[in-house]
């Protein structure tokens, strides 16, 4: 057997190994940055900012009452009322979802003149100048928004229910419009929860 034939199997051996080592290498690499640190930083910044990371629940005379960001039902004509929602019985985050009924579904024209009819009659507005975030659901039927305009439409039905005054009423929902966000995304909006926490501070 010549010299060259015996020293290719050593080769092939030694490339193996080479091989294989900077492969568990990468491997203790991978989960020390991804499976360790990662996770760590991501902790981290989450307590850095912990109303954000845990929900940004939102708390009134020292219990939880909801969240900034998870719109939730408000029965009554004393309170404003947030856009329809399409998550499971309403607003529940283990069902977020839109209907996905598209423009020409039977259901969802149905759906948006049901809804019409009753925001018209409940705000006493026209059918045809109601909201259009008071007829449709938002994708995620969790926005916990509404237009500056579908809470002003509400106004009147609040201020009759709480016996304050239209203008009041409408001073304070002009103070909650939130604007664009960094100036130039969405829409100017407005928090339905806290809108509802800052009418019943004037009637404590």
């Amino acid at each position: 057997m010549s010299s060259t034939q015996s020293s290719a199997p050593s080769s092939t051996f030694t490339q193996l190994v080479r091989q294989s080592r900077t492969a568990l290498l990468a491997l203790i690499a991978a989960t020390l940055v991804l499976g360790l640190a990662y996770p760590l930083a991501v902790f981290a910044v989450g307590r850095l900012v912990p109303a954000r990371a845990d929900g940004q629940v939102v708390s009134a005379d020292g219990r939880e009452v909801g969240s900034a960001v998870v719109g939730q039902a408000f029965e009554g004509e004393q309170w404003f009322v947030p856009r329809p929602s399409a998550a499971g019985d309403g607003y529940d985050p283990l069902a977020s979802g839109a209907s996905n009924l598209g423009p020409e579904s039977r259901d969802l024209l149905a759906a948006v003149e049901e809804r019409r009819a009753a925001a018209a009659a409940a705000d006493g507005t026209a059918p045809a100048d109601v909201a259009p975030d008071a007829l449709t659901a938002s994708g995620s039927g969790l926005d916990p928004h509404v237009s500056p305009e579908y809470a002003q439409q509400q106004v009147a039905r609040v201020a009759a229910a709480r016996g304050l005054g239209e203008q009041q009423v409408a001073d304070l929902v002009a103070e909650h419009v939130q604007g664009r966000s960094l100036g130039f995304l969405g829409e100017p909006r407005v928090n339905v929860l806290e809108l509802n926490l800052a009418l019943q501070a004037l009637q404590p």
